[in-house]
């Protein structure tokens, strides 16, 4: 069989279990202005942190075989640390041709900055059991602590804001009170000696949670996010692959899909990256039995 020929004019593929990589998509937009980007939100099976592995491989790889049979994707975005976790590896080996970046927690430059070798890990508990995270773990310093907190709930309550009937504040005030629990259990924030000065979100959802965990750790903490990282591998492994779009080249318009309720990748689009409703579609993917099929 031949190597597919991807062209540079192709669009990029993303996805996540939901809204949350929209944070990822965000950071690959300032980097990529230029590039035609496929977002797919599986909210229909939001949120994958609270499940096993087998499932979220399955929809993973449903997911990156539409993108790559129906939109012609150059390279493939997982915007998801849980998805990275669980199935990057069956990804690329079900389709090796195909450029891939995932996301996972960003212990490495926290552990580098942190003045206190003190890090705390924001994680949901999918990624926190993950032989990915742990063998993470392991190549970090061993003079650096790390204090990690599965967050159950939080990424679904973030999910949920942009398409429960509620009033914003209702919303905003379940997502507080999620974070001040999980915060609380993990100890002391600040820069004394000992105290967590660096807060990692190891789950791209909990970015749109970010001034609520600020708030509560203090202005001295800092938080630490893998949008910005991502999209500079991706622009890396297009420049290196000769799929980089010309700068000169304007840009398609974005399209995004959700497996969940339409209204709600409509909202947080608007809300999170100041896009029309227009750009957003509903979509009908295999279920978990059809994927298994198509292994």
């Amino acid at each position: 069989m031949s190597t597919p020929t991807f062209s540079s004019s192709a669009p990029i593929g993303v996805f996540d279990s939901g809204i949350g990589g929209l944070s990822v998509l965000r950071a690959l937009r300032r980097e990529l202005p230029h590039e035609r980007f496929i977002y797919l939100a599986d909210s229909g099976h939001a949120p994958y942190g609270e499940k096993g592995d087998a499932f979220v491989i399955v929809r993973s790889l449903a997911i990156a075989r539409h993108l790559r049979e129906h939109h012609a994707i150059k390279a493939l975005v997982i915007a998801c640390n849980t998805a990275t976790a669980a199935a990057i590896e069956p990804l690329r080996a079900a389709l090796p041709e195909l450029p891939m970046v995932g996301v996972e927690p960003a212990l490495k430059p926290a552990a580098l900055t942190s003045q206190t070798h003190h890090v705390g890990v924001l994680a949901t508990r999918g990624t926190t059991l993950s032989s990915r995270f742990t063998q993470l773990m392991a190549r970090q310093p061993a003079h650096t602590r790390f204090s990690v907190q599965a967050c159950d709930g939080l990424a679904h309550a973030i999910e949920q804001s942009t398409e429960e009937p509620l009033p914003a504040a209702q919303s905003t005030a379940k997502i507080e009170a999620l974070c001040a629990r999980y915060i609380n259990a993990m100890g002391l924030f600040g820069t004394e000696n000992g105290a967590i000065d660096t807060l990692v979100l190891g789950c791209t959802h909990y970015v749109f949670a970010q001034a609520q965990l600020q708030a509560l750790i203090g202005p001295r903490v800092r938080i630490i996010e893998t949008g910005a990282a991502v999209a500079r591998q991706t622009r890396r492994i297009l420049e290196v692959q000769a799929l980089h779009t010309d700068a000169n080249t304007l840009a398609a318009p974005l399209t995004l899909y959700t497996t969940g309720a339409l209204g709600a990748l409509e909202a947080a689009a608007e809300r999170w990256l100041d896009l029309p409703a227009r750009d957003c579609a509903a979509i009908a993917l295999p279920g978990a039995a059809a994927s298994l099929q198509c292994k």
